[in-house]
């Protein structure tokens, strides 16, 4: 765990998901209660992380849960994940494969660009299908709390538990909550109508092309610019722009993660 914090450059306080195969593995190291069944039930595998009340604190490393009581486990619905899990029978903590606070990769080339110095393999699954990192929601005592949105959106999630309250009280147990995160080397200007010179610019809908356009999203689809999302961040960020304007995007949806991971790159608290 230590290696892979000093890979990641990551603030030690920052804790790390447990991946785990099923419900039943994670059972086994933390406390589920009648809303954490449903929402593995409905949601699993899939891009939705819960954090519990540990139920084995030695079973996953006390450095992964950054010393707390609560661990943040979730089924990865890829293939090469899920064949990982079982040869290793146990759960793995991983985080995205960036250095703390940079964009997270979406390809395997980009994850070795940013930290296969430190690692013993790679390897390539394609590129990710959704593009942001998976929803995050706490289950402890009192209201569940939406602490990172994501792919699992928090309508989807509300259907299945009731209303979500806002993350603050649990902030500091979810990975990604770090004001500034997801940050290009370049300033990010949010809700930009265009480009001022010298900035490249993230479209989203219909826009003008350009040596410093690129567009998340021309048909203006939420899903697909979730899946461009890190990439065109990284891409823009390459060009060596004075600053990265992004195009408003719509909140609903998607759109409530799409704009948490940007107002994040640009360094404003989500």
């Amino acid at each position: 765990m230590a290696r892979l914090y000093e890979a990641k450059g990551r603030p030690s306080f920052n804790p790390l998901i447990a991946h785990v195969a099923d419900a039943a593995a994670a059972a086994r190291i933390a406390v589920l209660d009648e809303r954490a069944r449903r929402l593995m039930a409905a949601f699993w595998p899939g891009p939705l992380t819960l954090v519990l009340p540990v139920r084995d604190a030695g079973a996953v490393s006390d450095l992964a849960r950054a010393g707390l009581d609560t661990v943040a486990v979730r089924a990865p619905a890829h293939p090469i994940a899920h064949a990982v899990l079982a040869a290793f029978g146990g759960a793995v903590a991983a985080p995205s494969a960036n250095r703390s606070g940079r964009p997270s990769p979406t390809t395997c080339a980009d994850a070795v660009a940013e930290t296969g110095f430190a690692a013993a393999a790679a390897l390539d699954g394609g590129p990710c299908a959704v593009g942001l990192e998976s929803t995050v929601v706490s289950l402890l005592d009192g209201p569940a709390r939406l602490l990172r949105p994501g792919a699992v959106t928090r309508g989807e999630i509300e259907a299945l538990i009731g209303p979500l309250a806002e993350a603050e009280a649990d902030a500091r147990r979810s990975p990604g909550r770090l004001t500034r995160h997801y940050a290009p080397a370049a300033p990010v200007r949010l809700e930009a109508a265009g480009p001022r010179t010298g900035e490249a610019f993230l479209a989203f809908g219909p826009a003008s092309a350009g040596p410093l356009v690129l567009n998340l999203s021309p048909a203006g689809d939420l899903r697909e610019a979730a899946a461009n999302l890190f990439a065109m961040l990284r891409a823009a960020d390459a060009l060596n722009p004075t600053a990265i304007a992004v195009a408003p995007i719509p909140e609903a949806g998607l759109g409530e993660a799409i704009n948490d991971r940007l107002r994040r790159a640009a360094g404003h608290v989500g």
